[in-house]
């Protein structure tokens, strides 16, 4: 069974950074696509980046949305299944449940994602 487990969140200052990490266990596949997705007070969960696998633990090919292109950076451990996001810049917009999420196939939509960690909160004060 495929297992997300998040860490890294918090409560930081605008400016500041914060760095997230997914750690997946249970996986019978060796390539596969992870992405981060948000989801603020009152707001739909939207996407925040992803970044590929491929079956001898390369991670590539990251994309971002538009919103935190430049001050995201999403990385791979690819001795371990864990994918980091690295948040600089911080701004209380940021503020959201961040949650990882896991499939075979790359996509920027939530549906498209089949495993899901169970997020973890970041709030950015102003």
């Amino acid at each position: 069974q495929v297992q997300l487990v998040e860490s890294g969140g918090g409560l930081v200052q605008a400016g500041g950074s914060l760095r997230l990490s997914c750690a997946a266990s249970g996986l019978t596949f060796s390539s596969y696509a992870m992405g981060w997705f948000r989801q603020g007070p009152g707001k739909e969960r939207e996407f925040v980046g992803a970044i590929r696998r491929n079956s001898v633990g390369i991670h590539y090919g990251t994309v971002y949305a538009d919103s935190v292109k430049g001050r995201f950076t999403i990385s791979g451990d690819n001795a371990k299944n864990t994918v980091l996001l690295q948040m600089n810049s911080l701004k209380p917009e940021d503020t959201a449940v961040y949650y990882c999420a896991l499939d075979q196939t790359f996509g920027v939509s939530a549906r498209g994602y089949a495993y899901w960690g169970q997020g973890t909160q970041v709030t950015v004060s102003s």
